[in-house]
């Protein structure tokens, strides 16, 4: 195969990247293309893992050590697992971009329990595989309480200086802490689960060292992290002073922070200063929240916003201050009145006329704002559309036919089937009345598994009205704005 083939596949399935299927069914087509994507599937391996497979990427790894580390922990009593004794045909990690410790220390945890006192040996010669001049990482994710002091491994430095994104717990060893802060000094995207007490106020040091801070992320974790799926839970427990100074750290980047995510209310009036900012994600309790920072808010340049604020003077406040550049909107599916469902949709046709997506909860009572909108953001192409248990999906399908922008293509619909209130005769006369327009791309979060819906599915999409159909299944879930 020429070398330019060669460049125009590897182009091809850099766009693939996050398309396990179809990286999976091309792997063993050719020698080429196998040595193409080995390295695209090896840049982030942790995310391709389920329980099943842990093993088998421990055998992986262990097949990278040396002889010497093997009769290291031979001596220290280590039996290791029998693993392939044909040579690689890959230094596998030599292609890894993201090292996730938890992962890794979740792993060796859990398959050498009954080596409890020689884990540090088992760590200490696994992570210097990672860990070394020869490899390079830009991702790193660190475990909850994490102590081991990676930064004087031989090599550290080399391998960890272009870290751009860390993942960690606030309450981390002080002497790890220092010593990313001297190594790491290149971090764009920060993310911090914040606990309950004990926090590391040294955590500014990491903050103050990175030079160009643009995306952070601080969730306010009281539960408990499973490999990937951090589970938080709303709480009155907050270690406010720790969140005051962690906050004022920011304020220093505000001119460089163009995405924050935050799981409970500012303690400071840190919003205010990022006018630079183009994607917020802001989670409180509604119920219970101190809203006094969320108030005249100047975003100028935020497009993006996701949220489960539904106090409608904030989020008035944040359409009206964001000089109509809002695109995207996200307001979770959180119980709200009638008047404040139409006045949350008022708000939002009245100050973002560049909107193209909107998920919102639907009520019967606001289905006239919901004309307006349709006829005010002309630039919509997706609607993601919760709805309470009685509502007249009829007549929301009458006015998506009738009062839709050409460029409204794109439907996700939750829990459409699950309260029995909608017919599939509805959904033909929807499609019929499509007729004509542009095809659809349509997401169901839940169907009930029922096959007529699938024969309906299917029976439009053959005529062209549908042109694409997901539902969900098990616990995949869909992004927000993901068709």
């Amino acid at each position: 195969m020429s070398k330019l083939n060669k460049d125009i596949f590897y182009l091809i399935f850099e766009e693939l990247q996050n398309d396990n299927k179809a990286l999976y069914s091309s792997l063993l087509v050719n020698k080429t293309l196998c040595e193409i994507i080995v390295p695209i599937l090896w840049r982030n391996p942790w995310k391709y893992l389920a329980n099943g497979n842990k093993n088998l990427l421990l055998n992986v790894i262990i097949s990278h050590l040396s002889d010497e580390s093997k009769n290291n922990l031979k001596i220290q009593g280590v039996n290791l697992p029998i693993v392939l004794s044909q040579k690689l045909l890959f230094n596998y990690i030599s292609f890894c971009r993201h090292l996730n410790l938890y992962v890794i220390n979740s792993i060796i945890n859990n398959n050498y329990s009954k080596y409890k006192s020689k884990i540090s040996f088992i760590k200490k010669e696994i992570f210097n595989i990672f860990i070394n001049k020869n490899t390079k990482f830009t991702h790193l994710y660190l475990p909850q309480r994490f102590d081991y002091q990676i930064h004087l491994i031989p090599g550290a430095k080399q391998c960890l200086s272009k870290i751009v994104s860390l993942s960690c717990y606030t309450r981390i060893n002080d002497k790890v802490l220092i010593g990313l802060a001297e190594i790491c000094q290149s971090i764009k995207k920060l993310e911090l689960f914040i606990e309950e007490k004990e926090n590391n106020y040294g955590i500014t040091k990491l903050i103050d060292a990175s030079k160009t801070l643009i995306d952070v992320r601080l969730i306010t974790d009281y539960g408990f992290c499973n490999d990937f799926i951090i589970n938080y839970s709303y709480t009155s427990i907050i270690d406010v002073a720790f969140h005051i100074i962690l906050e004022n750290s920011l304020i220093k980047h505000a001119h460089t922070l163009q995405y924050i995510k935050m799981t409970t209310p500012p303690k400071t009036k840190i919003l205010s200063f990022l006018v630079n900012l183009k994607k917020l994600e802001l989670y409180v309790n509604n119920q219970n929240n101190n809203s006094n920072n969320l108030g005249n808010i100047f975003l100028p340049s935020l497009q993006i916003l996701k949220s489960n604020v539904v106090k409608i003077n904030i989020l008035r406040n944040l359409f009206v201050n964001t000089n109509g550049n809002l695109i995207k909107i996200g307001i979770d599916d959180i119980p709200h009145n009638e008047i404040d469902n139409k006045n949350i949709i008022q708000a939002i046709y009245q100050n973002c006329p560049n909107l193209m997506y909107l998920k919102l909860m639907i009520r019967n009572e606001s289905i006239l704002e919901l004309e307006q909108l349709l006829i005010n953001c002309q630039y919509l192409v997706g609607l993601y559309f919760f709805a309470i248990k009685t509502f007249d999906w009829d007549e929301l399908f009458k006015v998506l036919t009738i009062s839709s922008p050409t460029s409204l293509i794109k439907f996700k619909f939750n829990n459409i089937l699950s309260y029995g209130t909608i017919k599939l005769e509805s959904l033909k006369l929807f499609f019929d009345n499509w007729k004509g327009r542009n095809p659809i791309s349509l997401q169901f979060d839940s169907y009930n598994g029922c096959s007529d819906l699938i024969d309906l599915i299917g029976e439009y999409k053959l005529e062209g009205i549908i042109n694409k159909f997901d539902h969900l299944h098990g616990s995949n879930y869909f992004e927000d704005f993901e068709w």
